[in-house]
This record gives structure tokens, C-alpha cells and sequence, in this order.
């Protein structure tokens, strides 16, 4: 019994760092900012609220630091607000590294770059 759980761990070990080979590396701005958006989901009760972060990345495609709001429009109380902030400053932080053409990668160390996380009205 104890081997199937260390081979189904490898095997998962194994097939997630396939999955990242295999991924594509982002070409464009927009791309990285769809691929940042992906792993964005507003907190429940947020409706017609944004947040704008800036943040840098490394050419490796991490982040440099932590992402800052720099524009805040959330509807309701001081609770919401953080949770929502909250929830797309670690969206941006879980969905790093990103993979990052040689083009992109090599202007982009240390650029400012910002991007609106949003939650639709209803």
C-alpha cells in the first residue's frame, strides 16, 4: 500500500512539472495579463468592484515583491474592501512564475506594470 501512494506522488510530482514544460510562453502584455486574470476570482458580494495593482516582474517570471493597489472602487464596508484586495493581490502572487518568451523576458525586469482586477455588475 505504502508504494502506490509514492508513485501516485511522483507521478503527480512528475505530470505537474510536465504540464509547466509543455506550457507556452506568453508572447505578449496581453497575454500576461489574461494569464494573471485567470487565476483572478472576486470575492462573493463584490459585484461592481475593481482594484488596480502594480507590480514588477523578475525575467524569470516571478513577481518583484508584492503587488499594490494604486486604485480602489469596492462596494461595501472596510471588510469587503480588504477581502477584496486581498483576494487579487494573491491571485497575482498564485498564478507566478509566469512563462515568459525570450522577447518579453528580456525588457522586462523592473518595468511598473498595472492591471485591473474587476467583478461584474450584476
Amino acid at each position: 500500500m505504502k508504494h502506490h501512494i509514492v508513485w501516485a506522488t511522483i507521478a503527480a510530482v512528475w505530470a505537474g512539472a510536465l504540464g509547466q514544460a509543455l506550457a507556452e510562453p506568453l508572447n505578449t502584455m496581453d497575454e500576461v495579463g489574461a494569464a494573471l486574470l485567470n487565476c483572478w476570482s472576486a470575492p462573493p458580494g463584490s459585484q461592481g468592484s475593481s482594484v488596480t495593482l502594480a507590480f514588477s516582474f523578475k525575467r524569470d517570471g516571478t513577481l518583484m515583491g508584492k503587488p499594490r493597489p494604486t486604485a480602489i472602487s469596492v462596494n461595501g464596508d472596510e471588510k469587503m474592501r480588504k477581502a477584496f484586495v486581498d483576494a487579487a493581490v494573491a491571485a497575482a502572487q498564485r498564478c507566478t512564475p509566469l512563462s515568459f518568451s525570450p522577447t518579453i523576458a528580456s525588457g522586462i525586469a523592473g518595468n511598473v506594470f498595472t492591471l485591473q482586477f474587476a467583478s461584474p455588475a450584476i
